[in-house]
């Protein structure tokens, strides 16, 4: 892609308002937790303290709409310490530039090694700077700074104190991830029932996989429908696709594929009554005509084989389904529950366990190449040489610029770019429409407030459509505030538009000067999923060969390996579609024909899977040389992918054609083993075609 492109789309990203479910009870609750605060200290301390109140509580509150399963008190907790320590050890250092602008690459360059934490952490360190630079203007001692710390700390307890007190849709987060697993189930099965060999993006259940980890607490307290569903849903997926291909199911054609795309059908209702009955929190209803479908008897003498267990298997899972939607216990009501609330669940450890892991994920970024160190070089040098540029030139408020650059710069491109253009938009709008407010009306310090408050209800309103949505209220509400602190509104909009753009500028030449792009690492990803997806291949086979083997651990931690590999696989090529970089190593045809072939090769795996032997069947000694086959071919084409030479199955091929030889028969491991042999071949056929 070329840079005039990649500049048009990513300023077209930007720009994009998207359709989202509003909140607005959640938008309420933190206008309001701000409305106290703001209120609280204006009346105990007057305007100066009341605004570095307000910046506390507005962060709090942003920070319990980043996408993760922690309590948002926490969040709001955390976001409102940090934002304090930071103000007052920035105070501290900002009576001496050199001092200071040293201060603020360290603490720029910590929170851009804080992305190696996810990107909840990497947005609420970022923050912080962001408005220590403005709050660290604000006191005029050590001890109204300490004071400036601690209002922006009760701010953020404010905020975390609602949340408790005014839960809204308590467990809603988790329901939701439940509830999206479930209907992109549902629509898998629809799809199935017209593509046999249909696609499937594992991302919706590895996010209800995160979201079902809890504390001892809440494994006891939450609602009955999210207990074991999860694990369910899981065991569906291969069962669906299991009944559907025709190289383990069902034939191509005839009365047996009409019957199984009524089964599907009916699968696709239940699925879809149960993901809405969990989202809502209410009772599950379910087309009479479903229940019929999954029921009829004739059903076991028209399929034989694996597509009769498939089938039987299929409507037991769904009774679960259903059973879990509904929240019932079954027999022995308190029994089981207590036998429940002991089962082992997914632990989430508390944040002091966290820390030392933290310490290792960072620690492993500090290397040649990691685009989280990039980033926080990129981001610690251009927020201090905004802040220098931003003092010289004589527009006033320099900390503007650098506040732009810290709020806008991501680890990858398009991201930047994005928000860059996006943050002047909105900055332009935002802060236009406040100064003709202003200017009309002449508000007082309250009056300043209130519209202040308006605008951070209006912020917290539209806060998932679009970073240029956010940033018309963000602008708007800095501008009432400084109006409140006693700063002329008029005079401060030429100088905050010029020093956005400026900022935004050097954000987006520092990623041009020093990139960290990602399409070189393409082939890198690659290869990283086809040695996940070549482990998991091998263990499902290998469980064939020892049935009796009563550790299935193997296979489920493989799986989960790979999925996490594909995600970051399909995660990097979003980010380097829009790169202004040639491709090095793959072609757009040879990316989307290898992701294919890998797509296939985990979902034949997973066919295998769903018809895994069980204790006591009868070993198939030839699948223990496949499966070692697989292992090994895999492993060393992962190193052919890096190293840009096509991969090679000759073990495979050797211990398929000893399979044959052999004239071994297998109602389900014959068929899957052709699977997978035909998705390595077709890898093989995109790199050979995609080696220049």
């Amino acid at each position: 892609m070329t840079w005039l492109r990649a500049l048009k789309e990513t300023a077209r990203a930007g720009l994009t308002v998207e359709r989202r479910r509003l909140e607005p009870l959640v938008a309420l609750r933190g206008a309001a937790g701000l409305a106290v605060v703001v209120g609280g200290a204006l009346a105990l301390f007057g305007p100066v303290v009341a605004v570095s109140s307000a910046f506390g509580a507005f962060q709090a509150a942003i920070a319990t709409y980043q996408r993760t399963w922690r309590p948002r008190p926490l969040l709001a907790l955390a976001s409102g310490t940090s934002l304090a320590v930071s103000t007052f050890v920035g105070y501290l250092a900002a009576g001496s530039l050199p001092l200071f602008v040293l201060v603020l690459a360290a603490w720029t360059f910590a929170s851009g090694l804080a992305w190696a934490l996810g990107p909840t952490v990497g947005v609420i360190a970022a923050s912080n700077v962001a408005i220590m630079l403005v709050t660290v203007t604000l006191p005029t001692s050590v001890a109204t700074a300490a004071g400036h710390a601690a209002v922006i700390a009760v701010g953020g307890g404010v905020q975390a104190l609602l949340v408790l007190l005014f839960p809204v849709r308590r467990w809603g987060a988790q329901r939701d991830a439940l509830a999206d697993a479930l209907a992109a189930e549902a629509d898998y099965a629809r799809r199935l029932r017209h593509d046999p060999t249909a696609p499937f993006d594992p991302e919706p259940l590895m996010v209800a996989r995160s979201a079902a980890a809890v504390t001892p607490w809440q494994a006891r307290h939450r609602p009955a429908e999210l207990h074991g569903a999860r694990g369910v849903a899981e065991r569906i997926r291969p069962v669906l696709a299991s009944l559907a291909d025709p190289a383990v199911g069902v034939p191509e054609e005839g009365p047996e594929r009409d019957r199984c795309r009524e089964l599907l059908g009916a699968a696709g209702q239940v699925l879809d009554a149960a993901a809405y009955a969990i989202r809502h929190g209410t009772p599950v209803r379910i087309p009479p005509g479903a229940l019929g479908t999954l029921k009829t008897p004739d059903t076991l003498e028209l399929l034989d084989g694996p597509a009769r267990r498939a089938s039987i298997r299929l409507a037991a899972l769904l009774d679960d389904v259903v059973e879990l939607a509904q929240g019932e216990r079954g027999d022995g009501g308190e029994q089981r529950r207590e036998t429940e609330d002991a089962a082992p669940h997914r632990d989430r450890p508390p944040l002091h366990r966290l820390v030392p892991g933290a310490l290792r994920r960072v620690r492993k970024e500090l290397r040649h190449g990691s685009p989280v160190l990039r980033h926080a070089v990129r981001a610690s040098s251009v927020v201090c040489a905004g802040y220098l540029l931003g003092a010289a030139l004589p527009l006033g408020h320099g900390y503007w610029a650098p506040m732009t650059s810290v709020m806008v710069m991501r680890p990858d491109f398009s991201q930047t770019y994005a928000r860059s253009v996006a943050r002047f938009g909105g900055t332009l709008v935002g802060v236009g429409v406040a100064t003709a407010v202003v200017q009309t009306a002449h508000p007082d310090v309250l009056l300043s407030g209130a519209l202040a408050v308006l605008c951070a209800f209006g912020v917290y309103l539209v806060m998932r459509t679009g970073y240029a949505a956010v940033n018309v209220g963000i602008s708007a509400y800095v501008v009432f505030l400084l109006g409140m602190a006693g700063q002329e509104a008029g005079q401060t909009v030429p100088e905050r538009v010029l020093l956005t753009l400026l900022g935004g500028v050097l954000a987006m030449v520092s990623y041009a000067v020093y990139p960290a792009w990602e399409t070189p690492r393409l082939r890198h990803r690659l290869a990283d999923w086809l040695k996940a997806d070549g482990r998991y291949a091998a263990a499902v086979v290998d469980h064939y060969a020892r049935p009796a083997d009563p550790d299935s651990q193997e296979i489920r931690s493989s799986l989960l390996a790979a999925r996490d590999a594909r995600i970051a696989w399909q995660d990097a090529l979003a980010r380097a579609v829009h790169e202004p970089v040639r491709s090095r190593g793959l072609t757009r045809a040879a990316t989307e024909a290898a992701e294919h072939a890998l797509a296939q090769l985990g979902r034949s795996a997973m066919l295998l899977e769903a018809h895994l032997p069980e204790h006591g069947a009868v070993p198939v000694p030839a699948a223990r040389a496949l499966a070692e086959a697989l292992r090994q071919d895999t492993e060393r084409a992962a190193r052919a992918v890096r190293e840009r030479r096509t991969p090679q199955w000759d073990r495979v091929r050797a211990a398929l054609a000893a399979w044959e030889a052999a004239e071994h028969e297998h109602p389900v491991l014959g068929g899957g083993a052709a699977l997978l042999a035909e998705a390595l071949e077709e890898l093989t056929d995109a790199l050979d075609d995609g080696r220049n």
